[in-house]
């Protein structure tokens, strides 16, 4: 008697795993080369940068670019702090609404959830534009030279409020709710013992949406923090920084000596990577966090026949 093999649906062979751990090793490589590339440029001087372009072998290494940066060193850290502090805030707040909101929302026993759908779809559409924004922000709210003003405009996301209630359509069952209430469970004890603990890829993701947008965010600096500079995000200062490199690189164009021109000039290409380094750097260290939280919820949650 001859014993067949069984293979399920998702075996694959030696030669396919072999395979597609090329593919994705070689897509992993082009992911961090750039990112290497643009360590490497901030790395190089502004000469050879101006003689061979950009290169992953420069003619000459520098650190003049960081030094120029950090010339403001107090300034600098006080931003970056600004910036951890903005982010970790405003991602929870913003999360935790979100929660709140997308939950009422996808409950169908809400009597007013069809207008509450509406009314946050209607903004997706439909913006009120940057100056009544600015004036209910500043003149209403009082949302000026603190870190509200940083804070709470970006509090509230149509898009991520309905990419929460999706996710809690398909991943939480009704029934799960019904059972808790039926054993007497209460609506804020259903949400946090038995919604949210299904729901953490969902919120994992939304988290992560939020502390993009509050780290890369410099507009409402620009709008709301006009002099009081101790509060200023660390996007605003590498912005401004930026701004005053190009500043001087064109006054020292009008200068007739070249002696002056030389010395006035400052670093543009390479401080342009550093600014990204500087940028990019401390928010990918909070991607294997975020990960560890979705990878880890995908499987919690489900409902047999």
């Amino acid at each position: 008697m001859t014993m067949k093999k069984h293979y399920s649906f998702n075996t694959a062979s030696i030669e396919s795993r072999i395979i597609m751990h090329i593919v994705l090793f070689a897509f992993s490589v082009c992911c961090i080369i750039p990112f290497i590339f643009v360590i490497i440029i901030s790395f190089s001087s502004e000469a050879s940068i101006k003689e061979i372009g950009y290169s992953f072998i420069p003619l000459e290494w520098s650190t003049s670019t960081y030094s120029y940066a950090f010339e403001k060193l107090p300034q600098i850290w006080r931003s970056f702090l600004n910036s951890i502090y903005i982010t970790a805030v405003g991602t929870i707040l913003s999360t935790a609404m979100c929660a709140l909101y997308a939950y009422a929302l996808y409950r169908p026993d809400f009597k007013y959830r069809k207008f509450f759908t509406f009314f946050s779809f209607f903004t997706m559409i439909f913006s009120g534009g940057l100056v009544p924004t600015y004036m209910i922000s500043k003149q209403v709210l009082h949302l000026s030279e603190n870190y509200a003003a940083l804070i709470v405009p970006l509090l509230v996301s149509p898009f991520n409020i309905i990419v929460m209630r999706t996710f809690f359509k398909t991943s939480v069952p009704l029934e799960l709710i019904e059972a808790a209430t039926i054993d007497g469970s209460g609506e804020y004890s259903t949400l946090c013992r038995v919604v949210l603990p299904i729901a953490k890829p969902g919120i994992a993701t939304i988290a992560l949406l939020n502390a993009l947008a509050y780290w890369n965010d410099w507009f409402q600096a620009l709008l709301y923090i006009r002099q009081n500079k101790a509060l200023q995000p660390l996007q605003a200062l590498l912005m401004e920084l930026q701004n005053n490199v190009d500043y001087l690189n064109r006054m020292a164009g009008q200068m007739g000596t070249a002696a002056i021109m030389e010395s006035m000039r400052a670093p543009t290409h390479t401080l342009r990577m550093a600014l990204v380094v500087l940028i990019v750097v401390p928010i990918a260290c909070a991607y294997p966090f975020f990960q560890r939280y979705i990878v880890a919820g995908l499987t919690i949650g489900s409902v047999k026949g």
